[in-house]
Formats: structure tokens, C-alpha cells, sequence
């Protein structure tokens, strides 16, 4: 049974996206602040958390933070907030999902249910030499399949290699020659377009936000680097 940890400061709310969760099966923990929904997960086996952003003590974003420097669990966020850059901030932070109130209850089961399958997923996958794992971002060297958040992604060949090449030294900085000689294979006289095209569009496929990346990330005056997560 997979355990599922609601964090929300309204108990309505709290107990209403309890009995959906245990009607569908699921082992429902509770917190009414970040603080203790941090203690939960670091006592307990949690498999996805909803959490809410409006609380008292610890919001959700502080709490997000804390969590992501020792756990890498599906967050999804609750918030009465809309606004793009509200969702984008939020999953910038590290969220996996962004849900805004009022909120279909069965959707947000749904994506509780996509969450968990995902993360439990890789999970397994990291067990195999031959994936390499950022974040939501997969990349597997045997079957050259890449997948972010569990949906598969259509890369070129050298889009493939740039991202696999980042990947193996993640937060490591590679000028653009570094890249297209190990990329290539040949040597870098006029490479810098020909890598800054591939990266632009290797962007548009992994990233919610090209302008604003999450993974693929670009160092002023030094090159590119894949965010280590």
C-alpha cells in the first residue's frame, strides 16, 4: 500500500482529500504546517505529497526547499493562486505537479495516482547502470529513450547525445567546444552555433519553461551544464 501525505492548515480540505485518497486505497498521513509534514517524511515511507503553498509557520515553498535537500518524493502543490508564474515558481522549486483551488477531487486523485506510478518507476530504474536520473528527467543509454516526468520525449541524434554527454557529469560546465568534439567526435573549429542550435531545441522538449530551465541550464561565459538534482 502506498502512503499518501496531506499538508494543508484548512481541515476541511484535509479531510475531504483524505477519503477520497483511502476509498481509493491509499494510506492517508496528515500535517497542518510544513514543519510537520518534514517530521512525517523523515519518520515515515511517504510515496507522494500534497502540499498546500498559504500555511502558518513553514508555507509550502519553505517546506519544498527543506524537503528537496534530502528527498526526492512527487510534491504536488495546492494553491488558491493561478497565475502562471505562481506555477512556474512553483515547480521551479522542485514541485512535480501544480494544482490551484477550487480543485476537482477525482483530477487531483488522478494525478496523485500518475505521480506515485512515475516515481515508483524510477525508482526501479535507478538500479540500472545504463539510466541516468535528474530530477523527473531519465535518460536511458541502452534503449536511448528519455522521458520527463514519466512522458517520453522525441530527441534527434545529437540532441540525444548533448543531453546524455550533461548528463553523465551533472553540475559539471562544458564550453560548447568541449561538447561538440564529445558529441561529434571531430573537432570544434566553428562549433559554437551548431551546439547553441542543438541546445535551444533540446530545450523546448525537456523543459515547462525554455526561457526559464529547470535542468538544462547555462553558465554566462563558460558553456552549459545539467542542473544535479
Amino acid at each position: 500500500m502506498y502512503t499518501v501525505l496531506v499538508c494543508d492548515d484548512d481541515r476541511a480540505i484535509l479531510d475531504s482529500i483524505g477519503i477520497y485518497l483511502t476509498n481509493d486505497g491509499y494510506d492517508v498521513l496528515k500535517a497542518e504546517d510544513g514543519l510537520q509534514a518534514l517530521e512525517l517524511v523523515r519518520s515515515r515511507e511517504i510515496h507522494c505529497l500534497i502540499l498546500d503553498v498559504m500555511m502558518p509557520r513553514l508555507d509550502g515553498i519553505q517546506t519544498l526547499l527543506a524537503l528537496r535537500r534530502e528527498n526526492n518524493i512527487p510534491v504536488i502543490l495546492l494553491s488558491a493562486k493561478s497565475e502562471d508564474t505562481d506555477k512556474i515558481t512553483g515547480l521551479s522549486f522542485g514541485a512535480d505537479d501544480y494544482v490551484t483551488k477550487p480543485f476537482n477531487s477525482l483530477e487531483l486523485l488522478a494525478r496523485v495516482r500518475s505521480q506515485i506510478r512515475r516515481y515508483t518507476r524510477l525508482g526501479a530504474m535507478t538500479q540500472e547502470t545504463d539510466v541516468l536520473v535528474t530530477g523527473g528527467l531519465t535518460l536511458n543509454e541502452k534503449t536511448c529513450e528519455v522521458c520527463v516526468d514519466g512522458e517520453p520525449v522525441t530527441l534527434t541524434k545529437y540532441e540525444f547525445g548533448v543531453l546524455r554527454h550533461l548528463m553523465r557529469h551533472p553540475g559539471q560546465v562544458f564550453t560548447t567546444a568541449q561538447i561538440y568534439e564529445a558529441v561529434w567526435n571531430e573537432p570544434a573549429y566553428c562549433s559554437a552555433r551548431t551546439v547553441t542550435q542543438h541546445i535551444s531545441k533540446l530545450r523546448a522538449k525537456i523543459e515547462i519553461n525554455s526561457r526559464d530551465p529547470k535542468y538544462l541550464k547555462a553558465v554566462y561565459g563558460l558553456g552549459y551544464k545539467i542542473e544535479k538534482y
